[in-house]
């Protein structure tokens, strides 16, 4: 009789034990479900920029019979990517710039001063950031730059990128509530302005919240299509990596080059690669401190 308790207690801890293997084999069945359905794709575009078009349309085999290092060569030449690649990376790093700064601004002042009208802003940037109207907007801001002369450059496509910056201003607001106002109280008895505060003082403590605000934003820049379509329509030379890789869809016969569209379309992703490497720290720091909080 003495030994029922401790053979009841042996018997839930065993099934315990089993419950917990269990639910960890299917969290990790899900998590290798999601990465293969994440990542099958990349790696089947890079496999297929290696094969021939023709054995790209016929499917009948996973690997290239022969390596076709050709393809990234020919992409590069016959799509001008290099003015291309420019065009891109002008977009994506001045809006970038331009995007920090404004959104860091923004989000120090709406943290730090007081100013009538305080919650009317910070809604308004919410709702601009929550309720998408997509390309109804298109043609009121390419009017505005029509009347501003920004139509015909690049220009026009930086200053409404750096103005949806929305989730940049939130992401820095939430860094800059996590510093305490202690700092400028002390700082203004030393002779700080808002503006030195919010430079030399500020900014350095979020500086994680920077660099992932920076990846966020220079993806945008180098992924938006629908605004660079628009606005160089009728100069095709500052048209970027996203709009020109479409020029390499239709060969001299109209035949759809899908093997030099697809390696076009993994040039245009090394450079997302490097900036998410130089970027991974800040983001890494960024998750850690969202986990301790």
């Amino acid at each position: 009789m003495n030994n029922a308790p401790a053979t009841v207690h042996a018997g839930q801890k065993s099934r315990s034990k089993a419950s917990k293997y269990t639910s960890q084999i299917i969290l990790w069945a899900f998590l290798l479900i999601v990465l293969i359905v994440t990542v099958f794709p990349v790696i089947m575009a890079i496999i297929n920029s290696f094969k021939t078009n023709i054995e790209i349309n016929l499917g009948d085999t996973f690997f290239p019979k022969t390596w076709e290092f050709s393809n990234y060569l020919t992409a590069w030449k016959k799509g001008n990517f290099s003015t291309f690649t420019w065009n891109s990376l002008f977009i994506s790093i001045v809006s970038t710039i331009g995007t920090l700064i404004v959104a860091s601004m923004a989000a120090f002042a709406a943290n730090r001063l007081p100013f009538p009208g305080k919650k009317l802003f910070v809604f308004i940037q919410s709702a601009t950031m929550f309720i998408s109207i997509g390309a109804v907007v298109l043609r009121p801001q390419y009017d505005i730059m029509v009347s501003l002369g920004l139509n015909k450059t690049l220009w026009g496509v930086v200053i409404i990128l750096i103005a949806a910056h929305a989730s940049t201003f939130f992401i820095l607001l939430g860094f800059f509530q996590g510093i305490p106002k202690e700092l400028d109280e002390a700082a203004m008895l030393d002779g700080c302005g808002y503006f030195r505060i919010y430079w030399r003082i500020v900014l350095p403590l979020v500086a994680p919240g920077l660099g992932v605000s920076a990846l966020f934003a220079f993806r945008h820049g180098w992924n938006e299509y629908i605004l660079p379509l628009v606005f160089t329509m009728s100069s095709p030379k500052l048209q970027p990596l996203t709009v020109g890789l479409a020029n390499l869809r239709y060969g001299t016969g109209d035949a759809a080059q899908l093997n030099l569209m697809l390696a076009g379309a993994c040039l245009s992703i090394l450079p997302i690669l490097v900036v998410y490497t130089l970027a991974n720290k800040s983001f890494m720091q960024m998750s850690a401190g969202s986990l301790k909080g």
